[in-house]
């Protein structure tokens, strides 16, 4: 349930603009389901998985099944990998599971080389590596796996490492017949070396375990035990024989996996391992990389996730000692990132009220006996750092994202060691940035609330360039939101947006349906578009109203506004929500208040059911891939926010909604993937068992095989049109 997911599967709200002219204009094509899903997104397809060479020279992206270049300075975009080389990659046939994987986490199909000359493929497994210069290719590997194997060039692009069979392997490219050798193996099928399981991918955002060392002698990985971990039986009925995967997966109060960091020769050898101080089975290592040649930084982190530890360790010894340690009461925000390197170690904390960058410093010639220290705290102010882009130790300054300015924007901005700052951005709206590994050069993919993204390529001295856009929804005329800002019992600010159908002005005439997601993570009323939008256009063509609200319990506007779900997963946020309702109910009347609907995905599924226990104000709902007790979610995600069972049962019993099942009011759709590896389909399973006892009636939509995103143009068609006809049914007929 990682903020970023959120973003993905949400509607997003923002701040109006001028609303489009439709004098002189055709008549507005109406929108349909189809049109929505059933073709592939309705904007087109932006730019995908951007990768700056090394030398910061080259951009290279995938835009329709082609391998693209761009150079900054330049306005034209030419093929290096054209489709037909790309279809000669062969790989292994790629599962629901893994095509899920390499989208939601972000697994690039290919890896620029140190010498910005060659490219590695991972075709599904297959490692190919790509000469530029010649235009021709070699197989160089096999990871055995279609997703999770994370390739790697050695600084001096001379090896590759990689992950197969959970263990760490090394292919020598400068040997005759590029020989392979495992370096650190997996022990057994529950150890994983090198290899991230789902819990840090998904919680802790990691997306490598394992690095090589600045002079490519050494690679640092983490060993991850997962022996005492429980699993999960993922069943696949649809052979004739079904099929069950074991999934490891810690649920609040189980086993974690035991992990620690060791150090291997990249030519093989006895593992060194850093001894510190965390308890197997329980503390988490979220991030870890190389000081120099012969240091190791590692970040850890509590069970509880109050304390977050850095410490530089020997790589030939082992031996480690404490350079930070920072605390907070109740939990950090879910970002772990650090950069160390040249003296200077950069990382985001909360500690004064919203996310900041800090930069502290370290004994470079001495980093064995180092400690840090602060030297400055490089932003500061009431807004947030969201995502750092950029951390160039070596030019000391860091790039990154903020709503500095406006709660509901995102700008790029760059801040030097000495804590000057200039914004790199320009024009309103949510801007995302990918940045050269050197120089300054940088993609800006710039949306709105209603424009969709921009991308352009912006050169160091700020001059940017197209490389993509749509006009693909002018057709459609869509219709501007209006911005709702409302305050919450204790004052705080509320943002939300309600879409009302054409036209409508007779009193009670309107059915509203609100639509938040309101769970930890990214905010969603936000001046950023998203294709969600649509299915809100399409809804109120359809006679519907539609409410976004941005509760308390979410990110985005500060430690005390993300914090309010600590011990409270349900109750504060329903009273924002249920704030914004009678605010836009007194606003405007055409709004009917006995034909209210309401409906999330994953913790905004979840919502739903509690919305629908715990008031009896709306008439239907649709809950899909919802958490229905907390104890079946994962131990990181979970224990943030609510503690472990034992030391928070009754947040566990009062906030877990299978408990409150029978109070349930209205007519609900459930709906849920069966191949579900995020929230698992006991969820809902266990929901109907509580349903069918208290002899409520229900509906349930399965989807065979589909994860938690539910992908897929035949599956997002029918999710929708079921979404759709539900509220048809239980929310147009007027209450007599």
């Amino acid at each position: 349930m990682t903020r970023t997911n959120a973003l993905l599967l949400f509607g997003l709200a923002a701040i109006p603009f001028a609303s489009l002219s439709l004098t002189g204009q055709a008549p507005a094509k109406p929108l349909t389901v189809e049109a929505i899903y059933a073709h592939g997104a309705l904007i087109g397809n932006p730019p995908e998985d951007l990768a700056w060479s090394p030398n910061g020279k080259h951009l290279i992206y995938m835009d329709s099944e082609e391998l693209m270049e761009m150079d900054p300075g330049s306005d034209k975009a030419r093929v290096v990998v054209d489709h037909a080389k790309l279809a000669a990659f062969d790989g292994a046939k790629e599962t629901e599971t893994d095509r899920d994987h390499r989208d939601r986490y972000g697994m690039a199909p290919y890896v620029w080389a140190p010498d910005s000359a060659r490219l590695l493929f991972d075709a599904k497994g297959h490692l190919w590596l790509y000469d530029l210069r010649k235009g021709a290719s070699v197989e160089v590997g096999s990871t055995g796996a279609a997703s999770g194997n994370d390739p790697k060039f050695s600084p001096d692009g001379k090896s590759i490492s990689f992950v197969r069979e959970h263990g760490l392997a090394v292919v020598r490219l400068d040997e005759p017949g590029m020989p392979m050798t495992m370096v650190a193996p997996a022990p057994n099928p529950a150890t994983l070396n090198g290899e991230v399981d789902w819990i840090y991918l998904e919680e802790l955002e990691a997306r490598s375990n394992q690095f090589w060392s600045p002079d490519s002698k050494r690679l640092a990985y983490l060993e991850m035990n997962e022996a005492s971990v429980p699993e999960y039986p993922i069943t696949d009925w649809i052979p004739t024989h079904a099929t069950v995967e074991e999934q490891r997966y810690p649920q609040p109060g189980d086993a974690n996996p035991s992990v620690r960091v060791g150090v291997v020769s990249a030519s093989g050898g006895n593992t060194v391992w850093v001894s510190l101080p965390i308890r197997a089975g329980q503390d988490y290592i979220p991030r870890f990389g190389w000081v120099d040649a012969q240091t190791l930084w590692v970040e850890t982190l509590t069970r509880d996730q109050k304390h977050r530890d850095l410490y530089f360790a020997d790589a030939a010894t082992g031996q480690a000692h404490a350079v930070l340690q920072l605390a907070d009461d109740k939990f950090f925000d879910d970002k772990y990132n650090v950069a160390v390197g040249n003296g200077a170690i950069v990382l985001t904390n909360w500690s004064d009220g919203h996310n900041h960058l800090y930069l502290y410093s370290y004994d470079q010639a001495d980093p064995a006996h180092a400690t840090a220290r602060l030297e400055r705290q490089l932003t500061q102010g009431g807004f947030d750092v969201g995502e750092v882009l950029r951390v160039d130790t070596t030019g000391k300054l860091v790039d990154y994202g903020s709503n500095e300015g406006s709660p509901l924007d995102q700008q790029l901005w760059q801040v030097n060691f000495a804590g000057e700052r200039k914004q790199l951005s320009a024009g309103a709206g949510w801007h995302e940035g990918n940045f050269a590994p050197v120089g300054g050069a940088f993609v800006d993919k710039q949306s709105a609330r209603m424009e969709p993204p921009t991308v352009r390529l912006c050169t160091e001295a700020g001059k940017c360039g197209v490389i993509w856009a749509t006009r693909a929804l002018e057709p459609y005329h869509l219709r501007v939101p209006e911005q709702l800002t409302v305050k919450a019992h204790d004052g705080t600010t509320l943002y939300a947006t309600l879409l009302l159908p054409q036209g409508a002005t007779t009193p009670a005439s309107v059915p509203l349906i609100v639509n938040p997601y309101g769970g930890p993570g990214a905010p969603t009323v936000v001046n950023r578009w998203h294709d969600s939008l649509l299915f809100d256009e399409l809804l109120a063509e359809h006679g519907f109203a539609v409410l976004h609200t941005d509760n308390r319990g979410m990110g985005g506007r500060g430690r005390a506004f993300a914090q309010a779900a600590y011990h409270d997963f349900g109750p504060v946020q329903l009273e924002d929500q249920l704030t914004v309702v009678g605010a836009a109910l007194a606003q405007h009347a055409q709004l009917d208040p006995k034909r209210l609907g309401w409906w999330g995905w994953s913790w905004g599924g979840t919502f739903t059911l509690y919305a629908m226990t715990h008031s009896e104000r709306f008439r239907a709902g649709v809950a899909v891939a919802p958490v229905t007790d907390w104890r079946n979610y994962d131990s990181i995600y979970t224990e943030r926010y609510m503690s472990q069972p034992s030391e928070f049962a009754s947040g566990y019993k009062d906030f877990s909604v299978v408990n409150s099942a029978a109070r349930l009011k209205g007519r609900l759709l459930l709906a849920h993937g069966t191949g579900d590896d995020n929230v698992h389909m006991e969820n809902s399973v266990q929901f109907v068992q509580k349903l069918i006892e208290a002899e409520i009636p229900y509906d349930l939509q399965l989807y065979p095989r589909k994860t938690h995103s539910i992908a897929g143009a035949d599956v997002r068609t029918h999710l929708y049109n079921r979404i759709l006809a539900h509220f048809e049914e239980y929310l147009k007929p007027p209450v007599q």
